[in-house]
């Protein structure tokens, strides 16, 4: 077999993370979730450019799973990257997040998910490049509190969700397409 000069793999990642920023642009444009949907999205806490609360990136040092339902803040979607506010422990935290750092989006309304391969600037054992910023408060005029609960970020929870679907629920992983 040839090589693959063309880096199909690394094409299929972007266009996928480009499903995520897509959905996340929506929301913003129909000024909340439609339905029920809801988005649990996991990504590295450490990869370069994301920005968390100190006290979130002790408690999650690799990885955290956030959700998108009820009270978020401030989303914006950029080219790279999105921003959100949410609660912790009922404490409002900013949070800005590059699509290459994301390993998971799952939106468990209708069964969708997508597994990311880890970025190649984590698969060494990179420093931490984490920047720990102190928490955004949300700008009263511009926020929007979404109805119901604080935002979770729990990630057994996430991964119990995820793995309690029917067996119709699948996630998507580029690994399914290669030939063995």
């Amino acid at each position: 077999m040839s090589q693959d000069l063309m880096n199909y793999e690394q094409m299929t990642q972007l266009a996928l993370r480009g499903v995520v920023r897509d959905a996340i642009r929506r929301v913003i444009r129909e000024d909340g979730l439609p339905g029920a949907h809801h988005f649990y999205i996991t990504f590295l806490t450490r990869y370069p450019g994301a920005e968390i609360d100190e006290g979130l990136a002790k408690k999650y040092p690799e990885e955290i799973t956030i959700v998108l339902e009820h009270q978020f803040w401030d989303l914006q979607a950029h080219a790279d990257e999105f921003e959100v506010t949410l609660k912790f422990g009922g404490i409002p935290k900013y949070l800005k997040v590059p699509y290459h750092a994301i390993t998971r989006f799952h939106d468990p309304s209708v069964g969708f998910a997508l597994q990311f391969d880890p970025p190649k600037e984590m698969e060494t054992s990179a420093p931490d490049v984490t920047q720990i910023k102190p928490a955004k408060t949300p700008k009263p005029k511009t926020a929007k509190a979404k109805k119901g609960s604080d935002a979770k970020a729990d990630k057994p929870k996430a991964e119990e969700a995820e793995t309690t679907k029917e067996p119709a629920n699948k996630v998507v992983s580029l690994d399914a397409f290669r030939k063995k």
